[in-house]
């Protein structure tokens, strides 16, 4: 079937250049040499896919060729893109073609001739660049899909038992064998002229790199340490920075002594090809070693460094060991495959030989895991530290757990002959643990160093940097536990490649390039957005006659209007095209009208206010019962002070659709009522006299209109005023109530006029029962005792209308 649709693609292709021969013709003899090469390059990847007997790196060579024409093709996709739309701008200006009989005029017909043409010659290299990188997209998935079948099938495949007796002795002459070989390898070379002659040649040469290898391995970490006292001089001292620094000398060093030991080895070619090719693990193995113990003399410092609070000394040490001792597992693994790529051995011997070091290393794995917590001395309580270690602490968790499954299952996966899968597990996890570790190190590096520079100290363990920096060194561990993992480095190029590409959401193509561009233009509007919000607040409304209110209106909408403008023109650089998501819009409009209509109706009501301005940024309202000054109008929300200084976020729409009562609104003119009540028998005319006098010596009532006095009428206690009063400024209400209230009692105690209080007279209606009851005589014990149950007889004046109140 795939080969039918591959022929009917071939045909349709040849049938496209011979009815476009003139289309076809335009491209250059460059492009058609390079097209004819790729045709070449695909059509040989089609038939070893189909063949599907290549080797892996056959396949990954072959790859990698297909990639470097993908590369081309998808630049010339993109080629004259603004040159086809100026062209096509330019046809669209033209107008459409006369239909039926319509002549169209001789020169239109020409400038839409010679445009068409300048089109198509532009066009046919991106239409062919288009289907070609299609092809190489598709060749490239196969080869993947093969390999990562290859893969898979290579880890679930089960060979024999290592643990079979009848294995272990040709695994062993296997062994044997090798290590004769590469004894044998290096004794005749010793023996050759050739030898003698470089060694004779290259002497000098040779002692200087064994004097250097042997110096830098013997005085390099109290070097290292020299180096130290004189870096701690630059100051940062008790920050952990140096420290780290000195550290990572007493590795570097080291391990150059090594690489010069290893030059000076492979100088004197003493080495036969067994030899040469162990040589050259040397550094990686050396590292390995260096970096692990590394590792474990870090995770000791930090321990010191709090404390050992979570871990004891002594289990800290026990930790070292198991570390070091991985390094020395992963180490003879690798060497197990050198092993085999060198002698090609069987698989029942490859099975044997790596089998204890799958074994012993799940056994670390096991062991590390029992390293708990300290004991309770240590255990001191540091709220912060357990807070901000509550994560980690978790992570930690699952880390246990999963050594303790790993422990578990490796080695019995290796005993049932899935000696791949357990390599697989076991070994990446190893990995997997010292690179969490790594980060965690690395982090806390980082972190004191901005400490140290910032003048934070331990502050700035709660900051935001710190997350910020664990969280990039998780995102760029991410390839690394994938190469960890079993993934090969042409997908994550392969993952990386598309990211770059973008990907399409509605038609719109979304790329890390075009994503900055956006945000970079956007940040850079929104940043002049704000000076201009700035500069209008402070400098130029200012010298304006406007009111705050309308002053704040004004600073609010530039701001939306700033925003939108910013957002709109990064869209345009950034080469959004958001046309073909209108479709999309439209029919999320009406999920998104349903889930946002409040959101919506407070924006839109937000807008209302700023532009209509019916309450604005210092008014005093009152609305739905609570009163305050209005002290900010944003999209979604008003938020009023109220007189008790607490904030009030009120919903805009509750401002548009509700009652709201605005006691400054246009003007801080507002009046004050006074109530004032005096006893009966009061002189009215004097009472009303003195209010007058009161309400007009307040300096905050003005003269025009004047302020009245009236009199409301007889209440139950009192004779009842009312002082009524315009005030210049409103926000001073109850100021100017309580002068008045303390001018109004200092001049009714001078004239002796008596402000009442509420009083009530009680009358009896039958007081005579009383004295009756309280001359007749006691009644016995037994009538006593029932009249305490019994309930007492009301009478029928007990029972006569009235409230009881009548005087």
């Amino acid at each position: 079937m795939l080969r039918r649709v591959r022929l009917f693609f071939a045909l349709f292709l040849v049938c496209f250049a011979m009815l476009g021969g003139p289309v076809a013709a335009q491209l250059t003899d460059r492009q058609s040499e390079y097209y004819q090469g790729w045709l070449s390059t695909a059509n040989r990847a089609e038939t070893v896919i189909e063949a599907n007997r290549a080797s892996n790196a056959a396949l990954e060579n072959l790859r990698s060729e297909i990639n470097g024409y993908r590369e081309d093709f998808n630049r010339a996709r993109g080629a004259n893109t603004e040159r086809i739309q100026t062209l096509q701008s330019q046809l669209d200006a033209l107008g459409p073609k006369p239909e039926g009989d319509a002549i169209e005029p001789e020169d239109i017909a020409n400038i839409r001739a010679h445009l068409e043409e300048q089109l198509n010659s532009l066009r046919v290299p991106r239409i062919i660049s288009e289907e070609a990188f299609s092809r190489a997209n598709g060749l490239i998935s196969e080869i993947d899909q093969i390999i990562r079948h290859r893969q898979t099938k290579e880890l679930l495949e089960r060979g024999p038992s290592p643990i079979n007796p009848a294995s272990w002795g040709p695994a062993w002459t296997d062994v044997e064998n090798a290590l004769r070989g590469l004894v044998n390898e290096t004794i005749e070379n010793l023996r050759t002229d050739v030898v003698h002659e470089q060694i004779r040649e290259r002497g000098l040469v040779i002692f200087v790199f064994v004097a250097i290898a042997t110096v830098l391995l013997m005085f390099g970490r109290r070097w290292s340490e020299r180096g130290g006292d004189y870096l701690r001089r630059l100051g940062g001292s008790g920050s952990g920075v140096w420290t780290f620094v000195i550290s990572l000398l007493r590795i570097a060093l080291p391990w150059l002594g090594v690489l010069a030991a290893v030059v000076a080895v492979s100088l004197t070619e003493v080495l036969g090809v067994r030899g040469a090719l162990l040589l050259e693990k040397i550094p990686y193995w050396a590292a390995i070693i260096l970096f692990y113990d590394w590792i474990g003399r870090q995770i000791y410092l930090m321990g010191e460094a709090q404390g050992f609070k979570q871990l004891s000394a002594a289990k800290i040490r026990e930790l070292r060991v198991y570390i070091d001792l991985l390094a020395l597992m992963l180490i003879l693994h690798e060497l197990t495959i050198l092993f085999q790529e060198i002698e090609n051995v069987s698989d029942t011997t490859r099975a044997v030989v790596s089998f204890p070091v799958v074994v012993f290393t799940a056994l670390i794995l096991l062991r590390m895991r029992h390293i708990r917590a300290a004991d309770t001395g240590h255990d001191a309580s540091d709220t912060s530290g357990a807070t901000r270690a509550a994560g980690f602490g978790q992570l930690v968790e699952f880390l246990r757990r999963a050594l303790f499954i790993l422990g578990i299952t490796t080695p019995v996966l290796a005993v049932f002959g899935y000696t791949n899968a357990a390599e697989a597990i076991v070994f990446p996890a190893v990995k997997t643990l010292v690179l969490i570790a790594a980060l965690v190190i690395f982090h806390r590096f980082i972190t004191q160093v901005y400490g140290w520079i910032t003048g934070q100290g331990e502050a700035v363990w709660d900051s935001l940097f710190s997350v910020l920096v664990g969280f990039a060194l998780a995102i760029l561990a991410l390839p690394v536990l994938a190469l960890y993992w079993g993934a090969r480095e042409t997908d994550l190029l392969e993952a990386w490649t598309r990211l770059l590409r973008g990907f399409d959401v509605g038609g719109v193509t979304i790329s890390p390039s075009n994503f900055f561009t956006f945000l970079i233009v956007f940040l850079i509007g929104y940043g002049l957005t704000r000076m201009l919000q700035s500069g209008l607040r402070n400098s130029l409304l200012p010298k304006t006659k406007i009111d705050p209110g309308g002053q704040n209106a004004i600073a609010a909408g530039t701001g939306y209007v700033g925003v939108f403008l910013a957002a709109l023109v990064a869209i345009m650089v950034a080469g959004f095209d958001l046309s073909s998501l209108a479709i999309v819009a439209g029919a999320l409009s009406v999920g998104i009208g349903f889930g946002l209509q409040t959101i919506v109706s407070n924006f839109v009501s937000g807008i209302i206010l700023l532009v209509e301005r019916p309450i604005s940024k210092g008014d005093w309202i009152d609305v739905n019962g609570m009163m305050g000054y209005v002290r900010d109008i944003s999209v979604r929300s008003t938020r009023i002070e109220t007189f008790d200084r607490t904030d009030l976020i009120v919903p805009n729409s509750d401002l548009i659709s509700g009652v709201v009562t605005n006691y400054t609104r246009g003007n801080t003119i507002g009046r004050v009522i006074v109530p004032v009540g005096v006893a009966y028998g009061t002189d009215t005319r004097l009472v009303e006299k003195i209010l007058g006098d009161v309400a007009n010596s307040h300096p905050m009532v003005v003269a025009n209109p004047a302020p009245t006095v009236v009199f409301q009428g007889f209440g139950a206690d009192s004779l009842d005023f009312e002082i009524r009063a315009i005030l210049r400024d409103v926000n001073w209400v109850l100021s100017v109530k309580s002068d008045m209230n303390h001018e109004i009692n200092r001049r009714f105690v001078e004239k002796g006029i008596e402000i009442p209080f509420a009083q009530r007279d009680v009358w009896l209606r039958n007081p005579e029962t009383l004295k009756e009851k309280a001359s007749a005589p006691k009644a016995d014990k037994t009538t006593s005792e029932q009249s305490k149950t019994k309930p007492i007889d009301m009478s029928e004046t007990d029972l006569s209308e009235g409230d009881g109140d009548e005087i």
